[in-house]
Order: C-alpha cells, then sequence, then structure tokens
C-alpha cells in the first residue's frame, strides 16, 4: 500500500481522502471555519472550495471533492501524471491482416496476417492506394 502525504495533518490512500482525527468533531469545529452547508430531503450537502456540493455526513467539518484533490495531486506529484509513451506506428495500413497477400518495406511476407518465413525478400514491397476522398453533397 502507498502513502501519499500532503500537508501536515493529511495522507490519501488509494484516492480516500483522510485526515488525522484524534480530536473529537466539536473541536474539530472550533478548530476549523466550517465550509457552508444545506440540508434536501434528509441529507446533508457541503460546499467545497471550488463550489461544487457534496453529500456528507452530520460530524463532517469541511469537505474536498474529486476534482479538486486531483488537482492537488497533479501540483505536488506531476512524475505520478507523466504523459504514457504513445503508440509507434508500424508502417502497415490499415487492415493489412485482412489481404490475401501483403508485403511490407522490409520484406516480410503476409499471407492473410500470417508470416510466411519461407517467403522473405522474394516479392516487392506491396503497394498502398490512398483512399478515395467522397465530395461532400451540399
Amino acid at each position: 500500500m502507498k502513502l501519499i502525504t500532503i500537508g501536515d495533518n493529511g495522507y490519501i490512500v488509494l484516492g480516500i481522502v483522510s485526515a488525522d482525527t484524534h480530536y473529537n468533531s466539536d473541536e474539530l469545529k472550533k478548530r476549523k471555519q466550517q465550509s457552508p452547508t444545506y440540508e434536501e430531503k434528509g441529507v446533508r450537502y457541503m460546499m467545497c472550495s471550488c463550489g461544487n456540493y457534496i453529500s456528507v455526513g452530520e460530524t463532517a467539518v469541511s469537505v474536498t471533492c474529486p476534482t479538486c484533490v486531483n488537482r492537488k495531486i497533479m501540483i505536488n506529484f506531476p512524475e505520478l501524471h507523466e504523459d504514457k509513451p504513445k503508440r509507434k506506428s508500424t508502417g502497415r495500413p490499415a487492415g493489412w491482416h485482412f489481404m490475401v497477400e501483403f508485403v511490407d518495406v522490409n520484406g516480410n511476407v503476409f499471407h492473410k496476417g500470417v508470416e510466411q518465413p519461407k517467403l522473405k525478400g522474394t516479392l516487392p514491397p506491396t503497394k498502398i492506394k490512398p483512399k478515395k476522398k467522397t465530395k461532400r453533397r451540399s
């Protein structure tokens, strides 16, 4: 399990925000300003710092929405959100494995997508015809 610390009192475990709560709810309310709340049909909602309302329990003092949590993690830990390397193109056209016979630029011969190593280099590379663009009907 990986723990990531944020600030002095909070930590995140698998994306769930938790706080060091050795205080009871009344002491927390005294120590921290309570976020704006309202109740609707018996469910209590509290406003995040970005303005979104989140349903909370009766003892909650403040709330942070998942969007704000992700934003804080991306700012504090950019190495966790690096871009994945994009897929490299093989140079083969779309649907090459459906062709009866296909020869790539290296001379590899494929029959219906299955490589035929015995025929390597015996045939010229397959010429790829560009797809014709259709005219717009307007």
